[in-house]
């Protein structure tokens, strides 16, 4: 069986799979990381978000031969390596503003919150309505007010994250 190897949460590591399987799957069920969730399958619901080389991107629609192995996949279990801290910023946010009910869809909007406040900084500017408007992650509770609050929190206690994690600079999926 083929051998696929990329950066997990800070570590090298290696799958045995065929290259079709969908990184989502590889995460679970061969890593057994399990903060990304299925929801859908193609990159609709965005429970699975995690980031690729510090953007942010759907592992259930990738299949894990599209990653090299100088590629950097962070999920939510490795999000506080990104700070060096117990909790990044936006997952202090999160809990603070009691944001989740069922909690399911909670790891990928807290990925997608923190690619869309980089993106933000990256363009030299705050996390603005557009940018809230723009994250498209479906909450099945309807908890909506609450995430928008926690990512208007969260970019504020991140003020001293740097803009872009290390890292590779392929990114080859948006």
């Amino acid at each position: 069986m083929p051998q696929h190897t990329f950066i997990l949460n800070g570590k090298a590591v290696t799958a045995d799979v065929e290259g079709d399987v969908r990184l989502l799957w590889v995460l679970r069920d061969v890593l057994g990381v399990t903060g990304p969730k299925y929801g859908c399958g193609v990159g609709v619901c965005q429970a699975c978000t995690s980031h690729l080389n510090g953007r942010a991107f759907t592992p259930c629609a990738v299949p894990v031969e599209d990653l090299a192995p100088t590629d950097e996949v962070t999920t939510i279990e490795g999000l506080p390596d990104t700070v060096g801290a117990a909790l990044h910023p936006m997952q202090e946010a999160w809990l603070d503003l009691d944001v989740a009910q069922c909690g399911y869809c909670q790891p990928g909007q807290i990925m997608t919150a923190v690619a869309a406040v980089r993106r933000a900084r990256e363009a030299g500017r705050e996390v603005g309505e557009a940018d809230l408007d723009a994250i498209r992650n479906i909450c099945r509770c309807g908890t909506y007010h609450r995430i928008r609050q926690a990512v208007l929190e969260g970019a504020r206690r991140m003020e001293g994250e740097a803009s872009t994690p290390s890292g590779g600079q392929r990114i080859p999926l948006e």
